[in-house]
Parts: structure tokens; C-alpha cells; sequence
């Protein structure tokens, strides 16, 4: 999934920011590059796949002949994109304790009888409410359960096995939101500033152990999602906006290049640099395109 991101450090970054912009991303390689790493054959769940961005990276993995556990709650769009994917539906909660468990535990089973292991989980699934600190507490407790806790719940599962055998991949859908902010909403950006840290913490303590991490972190793709934005949406990730598989396809070739850091908008590492090097600056300049989107109406 995608959201608002507000992330540019310029009010005006200009078309130069688009995803024309800088490095090639590998968009083409990813399918082809995940069959040289070795998916063929892997597990992988891919949480909140029944649309936009968890859909693609599904498709992505099983074009490189992994066996893939699609999960949503919506479960008629869980299953729509398990039957295109040659994957298997897991529709339910992917955020609580309990739907947590339950999800690993019918992966695996579900693997185990395609003669696979559970590989590889994708935690895509997440929300974004709006609004600052004047947001409704269900909503900042809502954008913790599944934007960060499902992460942790799944890691705390997932570990033991992982280490135990020394390989395991875990897939962080973060967000160009958790490298830098969101406008017009507090309880995204905060936790998936929580997402980022947690995926480097896991990254940090257990790569020695055959742990790999990555964190996937867009700006604006072509969803459902960044369509219900509205005017903030059109205005600030609208003009870069990539297609899902784009997404799902730099993916891929990130794993496969074993990057922690997966932008599909490669602009987005100038943005970070600008960010960490003057805070101040990129923050008065975030602060001018804030003033600026409430002038025009979008917040």
C-alpha cells in the first residue's frame, strides 16, 4: 500500500523528481533477478495482498516460481489474486496477536504440504488514518497494530525457526514516509518511522544469523489508497505516482542485490540525505509546502 508521504525536502521539487529521475531502479529485472537469488521453490506470505502493491509483489514472487500465501481481509480479493498467481488464499487479520498466529501457522501448513518452507514474509499490509495530534485514539491505536506491532508479532514467530536453520527474509513495507514524513497525517508518519527502525533493528542484531531485511519504502503508487487522498494525494505524489508492479518488480531486484533499502523512487535517497545533513533547512522547507497546501484547499 501507498499514502501521502508530503516527503519532498522543496515545495517545488519539479519534474526532475519524477521516476524518470535518477539511477535505473531494476524495474525490469525483478522476476528474472529473484530466480537468480533462488525463489524458485520458497514460501513466501505476502500480508494485504489482495490489492495495489501486496497484490504485485505476490504475482512478482510466483513469476519466480516461489510458492506464494496470499492474506487480506478482504477475502473474495485475497482469493481473486491467489487464482491468478497460482498462489493460495489466507484471507484474515494480519495485525493482532491471535490473527497473527493463526496466519503462520496456516502458512506453514499450507507450504509444508507443497514441499516448501515459510521463507520469505512480506508485512504489506497497513493503514493511514489522517489527522495530527487531534487524531481519534482508535486511529493512532489502529496505525500501531498493524503499521508496526504486526511486524514485531510476526518477527516473534518467525525467529526462532529463521536462526534456528541460519536463512529467512523479512520484508518491511515501509514507506518513503518512514524515511522522511507525511503531511496531513501524524499517525502515519509516526509509525512508519516505527516500521524503519524495527526492520533496521532486526537487520542489525541478526544479519550474522542469516537474517535478511528489507525496507520498502515508495512514495506515490497507483492504488485505491493514493486515489481516496484527494487534493493532497493529487498534489504531492500524483506527478510521480508508479504502477504496482514497478514497485514489485524493484522489489525483487533488491532482493536479489541483498539491499536493506528498497526505493522505487530513487529520488527519495537525495530527500533522506537533504533531511539528515540539515534538518532545519528540510524541515523549513516541508513547513513552506505545508503552508502551501493549506493555502490551495488540500489540507
Amino acid at each position: 500500500m501507498s499514502a501521502p508521504d508530503g516527503t519532498s525536502p522543496d515545495p517545488e521539487p519539479g519534474p526532475e523528481a519524477g521516476p524518470e529521475a535518477g539511477p535505473d531502479t531494476g524495474a525490469e529485472a525483478g522476476p528474472e533477478a529473484a530466480a537468480e537469488v533462488g525463489f524458485a521453490g520458497q514460501g513466501v506470505v505476502v500480508t494485504g495482498a489482495g490489492r495495489g502493491i501486496g497484490a504485485a509483489v505476490a504475482r512478482a514472487f510466483a513469476a519466480a516460481g516461489a510458492r506464494v500465501v496470499v492474506n487480506d481481509l478482504d477475502g473474495d480479493a485475497a482469493r481473486a489474486v491467489a487464482a491468478d498467481c497460482g498462489g493460495t488464499a489466507l484471507p484474515g487479520d494480519a495485525a493482532s496477536v491471535d490473527g497473527i498466529a493463526a496466519l503462520v501457522d496456516a502458512a506453514r501448513t499450507v507450504l509444508a504440504r507443497e514441499g516448501a518452507e515459510l521463507d520469505v514474509w512480506c508485512a504489506n499490509a497497513g493503514v493511514a488514518p489522517v489527522g495530527g495530534a487531534d487524531a481519534p485514539v482508535a486511529a493512532w491505536t489502529a496505525a500501531w497494530e498493524v503499521n508496526v506491532l504486526a511486524h514485531v508479532r510476526a518477527a516473534d514467530l518467525l525467529l526462532p525457526r529463521w536462526l534456528e536453520r541460519g536463512s529467512g527474509r523479512f520484508v518491511a513495507t515501509v514507506s518513503a514516509a518512514g524515511l522522511l514524513t507525511m503531511l496531513g497525517s501524524a499517525p502515519y508518519a509516526v509509525t512508519k518511522h516505527g516500521a524503519l527502525a524495527f526492520a533496521e533493528w532486526l537487520a542489525a542484531t541478526y544479519r550474522h544469523r542469516g537474517l535478511r531485511v528489507h525496507a520498502l519504502c515508495p512514495q506515490g503508487v497507483r492504488t485505491a489508497m493514493l486515489a481516496s487522498t484527494g487534493a493532497v494525494g493529487e498534489a504531492l505524489l500524483a506527478p510521480t505516482a508508479l504502477e504496482p508492479a514497478q514497485v514489485a518488480a524493484t522489489l525483487l531486484d533488491a532482493l536479489a542485490a541483498d539491499r536493506f533499502l528498497v526505493l522505487p523512487h530513487p529520488e527519495v535517497a537525495d530527500y533522506a540525505t537533504a533531511r539528515a545533513g540539515d534538518p532545519d533547512r528540510w524541515l523549513a522547507g516541508m513547513n513552506r509546502l505545508q503552508r502551501q497546501l493549506e493555502q490551495e484547499g488540500a489540507l
